[in-house]
């Protein structure tokens, strides 16, 4: 099973307040990660001032706005795709991202098509 561990800023995020601790913290946890076989990918995503969204629009035209697709006060800051036994295994390792990023993490199974 694969699971994405989502890393949540406020969209007033600071990028400053990432300090030593904190960046060897999530070095630490990423050599944890890799060691334990379960980390497939990681990625930290740019400031959501940079993003665009694209929307399918009637008649199927396409718009592109700038700014996140969501209007909402957070946004997804970075993440990791991890194979894990089940959600419970994923959730142990989405705990120790919480405390190394200090910020709040959504779990989700990430749902692969079948293979033909």
């Amino acid at each position: 099973m694969k699971y994405l561990v989502a890393i949540h800023h406020p969209d007033d995020y600071d990028p400053s307040v990432e300090d030593e601790a904190m960046t060897r913290e999530i070095n630490e946890l990423n050599k944890e990660m890799v060691a334990a076989g379960i980390r497939l990918f990681v990625a930290g995503l740019r400031p959501v001032s940079g993003a665009k969204s694209v929307r399918r629009q009637p008649g199927g035209k396409v718009t592109v706005t700038d700014g996140p697709y969501l209007e909402t006060k957070e946004h997804i800051g970075g993440f990791w795709v991890l194979e894990a036994a089940d959600m419970d295994e994923a959730l142990e390792w989405a705990r120790k991202a919480a405390i190394a990023c200090r910020t709040s993490v959504e779990v989700r199974e990430v749902g692969v098509p079948p293979q033909k």
